[in-house]
């Protein structure tokens, strides 16, 4: 549904996005994520056909952007960080507004495509009240409704939940992934708030400073970017302890919470080596307390990453 070729955008000597390739799949929940000047918005822009590359292509809903910029905008719908709506109309009339904008000229079908959405998002009551009335969350609901109302095939999300409250943040999100199941458009997410990306996206592509540094499932990137973690809980760390587990060749890395006495022990397969780890503790007049096994946070795997990057 999206593919991109080296797409590339500069700014005289700036160069805000780099050569980035990847593909989507219809039907697909992919994610931007990265830092705040990483390139997302200046990506999304390009595919949206509101800037130019500067070098590359790509293609959106089977159509390249350089070539047909007019059907690529009648195919997708887009949410940026401002919600863009008239205040002084009410939810119905900036809707009803967007979706005439948006070619749909049958009023039958207007209110019909504008309750269904207006019901889902649980605004229907709320409809005749102007938009400056609502809260941001709300206005955020209204905004998504109008990026969607014309049925797009592409649904471009750019930081969806930024500046809202936990609740309405997990509202939202929520909402979206109902929205995908229902609507079975592509939705692009740009996001630096990883929980929306591992709760929402099928895929993640990491950016930063303009260019790709990895893509895959969630899972997979977590895996790859960091290692799984065995905690040992004991009734005190001792050196002969550190020493043992420093010299195995399994281990990659060692860190201490002394205030509660576990060890963080770092491996790569976390199944084969637990029973060893366990033993080299024993050996080492260790009495373990306790063992748990878990895997780093997607928002874990993804700072390591970002803090690697700033290093080179």
């Amino acid at each position: 549904m999206i593919e991109t070729e080296n797409l590339t955008r500069k700014y005289g000597n700036l160069t805000a996005v780099d050569n980035v390739t990847f593909k989507i799949d219809r039907g697909e929940v992919f994610g931007f994520l990265g830092p705040n000047g990483a390139g997302k918005t200046t990506t999304i822009r390009m595919l949206a056909c509101l800037i130019s590359p500067t070098h590359g292509t790509a293609t959106v809903a089977g159509y390249n952007i350089q070539e047909n910029p007019i059907k690529v905008r009648q195919s997708v719908g887009i949410l940026t960080e401002n919600p863009s709506l008239y205040e002084r109309l009410t939810a119905y009339e900036n809707m009803n507004f967007f979706a005439q904008a948006y070619g749909i000229a049958d009023s039958t079908e207007r209110h019909k495509r504008i309750q269904e959405l207006l019901e889902f998002f649980n605004l229907w009551d709320r409809r005749n009240d102007k938009a400056g009335t609502f809260s941001k969350g709300m206005k955020q609901k209204l905004a998504i409704i109008r990026a969607t109302v014309h049925k797009p095939p592409v649904l471009f999300l750019d930081e969806p939940t930024a500046g809202l409250d936990p609740e309405s943040a997990k509202e939202i999100r929520d909402l979206m992934a109902q929205l995908s199941n229902r609507e079975k458009c592509t939705i692009l997410l740009s996001t630096h708030h990883l929980e929306d990306a591992e709760k929402l996206c099928n895929r993640v592509l990491m950016m930063n400073k303009g260019r790709c540094l990895l893509i895959g499932k969630p899972d997979e990137l977590r895996e790859r970017i960091s290692n799984p973690i065995i905690q040992i809980d004991l009734t005190q760390i001792t050196s002969k302890i550190l020493q043992a587990l420093k010299a195995n060749n399994k281990v990659k890395e060692v860190n201490t919470k002394p205030q509660e006495a576990s060890l963080l022990v770092s491996v790569e397969d976390i199944r084969a080596v637990t029973p060893e780890i366990v033993k080299t503790i024993v050996e080492a007049d260790g009495q373990i307390l306790g063992v748990n096994t878990f895997r780093a946070s997607l928002e874990e795997a993804y700072l390591k990453l970002i803090k690697g990057e700033e290093k080179q």
